[in-house]
C-alpha cells in the first residue's frame, strides 16, 4: 500500500469458501472437526487423524473462519484466472500450520478449463500437501525447491528420488519433480537450477496454466530456513514465470520473519503489474521504524552478517539438473484433455456479498467514529 500499487490492480474482498468447496479435497468429517474444535480442547482430546494440537497446528479461536477465508480468496483468484499457501495440508488432517489446502483447492478450479497445470513451489519446505494430492494424476506435475535432510527438517519428505508413483502404468508417474537443497544456496545457484528445470518441465509437460507458491521461508534470515537467496534471486523465480506468458497464479507461502515476507512480496507484486520501486522504503510506511535497514533489498551482510556456509557444491546441483532432465524423458506426452464446462457464473452473486461486506464496514467504521467523538484518541475503538 505504502507504494501505491494498489492503484494498479484490481483488489476484490476474498469471500468465505463454501463447505462444499473445500469437500472438493477435504473430507466431511474433518471440516466438521475444523468448524467444531475448541481453544480448550486438550491436546489428548484432540482426534489423532487430524493432526491438530501442539505448536504445529493449535486450534484457535476463529480457526475454520481463519481456513475458509483464504480458501475462497485462491479458489476466487483461480476462477478468475479461468475467466480471462498453504501446501502441506492433507485432506483430513492439518499439517506444518496449514489448515486446508488452498492451492489444491485452487488448483481443482483451474483444471476444470486448463488441461495441465504445473505447480511450482519455492518454499523452504517440501510441497508435500500438493504433491500428495495429484500424486496419481498426469494433468497436474508438482515441482519442489525446498531444503531437504531426511527427517531432521520438516516434513521430511522430497528427496529426488521421489517422483510419483512407483509403478509405470499410473499417470502420474515421473510427474513430481523434487529438487532437493542444502543450506546456504545463494541467488545464482538457485536461479540457475530454477531456469533449467521449469523450461524442461514447461517443454515436456506443457501446461496452459501456472500456480507458483512464494513461500518466503527461502530467503537468507528466516528464523528457520537456512538458504543465502535474496529477494531480488527469489523474485526473479516469479519474473521467469510471468515471461512465459501462460496464466499464472501467484500464491503465498511460509516465511518467519515478517520483514522478509513483506518486502519479497512487495517485490513481486511489482514484478507481478510490471511496477518500478524505489529500493527506500517509503517514510510513510506503517511500523517502518521495525526495519533494521530501511532497504527493500538488503545484502546478505545487512540480514546474516555472515552468509551461512554453503553447502551444495557446484557438481550437487549439476548432478540435480542431470537427474531430473533423465526423469523428464519418461514424460513422453503431454496429456490431451477436452475442456469441461466452468463452474456456474457467480458473479452476480460474488458482487452483491461485495458490497454487502462493505456496508457492513462502513457501519462499523460509522460506529467507531461515533464512539470516539470527544475523547481525542483516534482509532481507540478501531478493530
Amino acid at each position: 500500500m505504502s507504494y501505491g500499487m494498489h492503484a494498479a490492480m484490481d483488489t476484490y474482498v476474498a469471500r468465505r469458501a463454501t463447505e462444499e468447496e473445500m469437500e472438493d479435497f477435504h473430507t466431511a468429517d474433518y471440516l466438521d472437526y475444523l468448524k467444531t474444535a475448541k481453544v480448550a480442547m486438550p491436546d489428548d482430546e484432540t482426534p489423532k487423524a487430524f493432526n491438530l494440537g501442539g505448536s504445529d497446528c493449535p486450534v484457535f479461536e476463529g480457526l475454520f473462519n481463519y481456513c475458509s477465508m483464504y480458501s475462497g480468496a485462491s479458489i476466487d483468484a483461480a476462477r478468475k484466472l479461468c475467466n480471462r499457501g498453504l501446501h502441506h495440508a492433507k485432506k483430513a488432517e492439518a499439517s506444518g500450520f496449514c489448515y486446508v489446502n488452498d492451492i489444491v483447492l485452487a488448483i481443482l478450479q483451474l483444471l476444470r478449463k486448463h488441461p495441465r497445470v504445473l505447480y511450482i513451489d519455492i518454499d523452504v519446505h517440501h510441497g508435500d500437501g500438493v504433491e500428495e494430492a495429484f500424486w496419481s494424476t498426469d494433468r497436474v506435475m508438482t515441482v519442489s525447491f525446498h531444503k531437504y535432510d531426511g527427517m531432521n527438517f520438516f516434513p521430511g519428505t522430497g528427496s529426488l528420488d521421489t517422483t510419483g508413483p512407483a509403478h509405470e502404468d499410473s499417470p502420474g508417474a515421473h510427474h513430481a519433480i523434487n529438487v532437493p537443497l542444502s543450506d546456504g544456496i545463494h541467488d545464482d545457484q538457485y536461479f540457475r537450477l530454477f531456469e533449467k528445470i521449469v523450461s524442461k518441465c514447461v517443454e515436456k509437460f506443457r501446461p496452459s496454466a501456472i500456480v507458483l507458491q512464494c513461500g518466503a521461508d527461502s530467503l537468507a534470515g528466516d528464523r528457520l530456513g537456512r538458504f543465502n537467496v535474496l529477494v531480488q534471486g527469489h523474485g526473479a523465480c516469479v519474473a521467469y514465470c510471468k515471461s512465459l506468458g501462460l496464466p499464472l497464479l501467484l500464491v503465498g507461502g511460509g516465511g518467519y520473519t515478517p520483514r522478509n515476507v513483506a518486502r519479497a512480496w512487495t517485490h513481486e507484486t511489482s514484478i507481478a503489474i510490471n511496477a518500478e520501486l524505489h529500493s527506500e522504503i517509503p517514510m510513510h510506511t506503517p511500523y517502518r521504524s521495525h526495519f533494521r535497514h530501511t532497504t527493500l533489498y538488503p545484502t546478505l551482510a545487512q540480514v546474516l552478517g555472515e552468509p551461512r556456509k554453503n553447502m551444495n557444491t557446484e557438481k550437487k546441483i549439476n548432478d540435480i539438473i542431470s537427474s531430473i532432465y533423465e526423469q523428464l524423458r519418461f514424460v513422453e506426452q503431454a496429456p490431451s484433455v477436452q475442456s469441461q464446462q466452468l463452474p456456474p457464473d457467480l458473479t452476480g452473486w460474488k458482487q452483491e456479498t461485495e458490497d454487502r461486506i462493505k456496508e457492513e464496514r462502513e457501519q462499523e467504521e460509522s460506529y467507531r467514529l461515533a464512539k470516539e467523538e470527544g475523547l481525542g484518541v483516534p482509532r481507540e475503538y478501531a478493530t
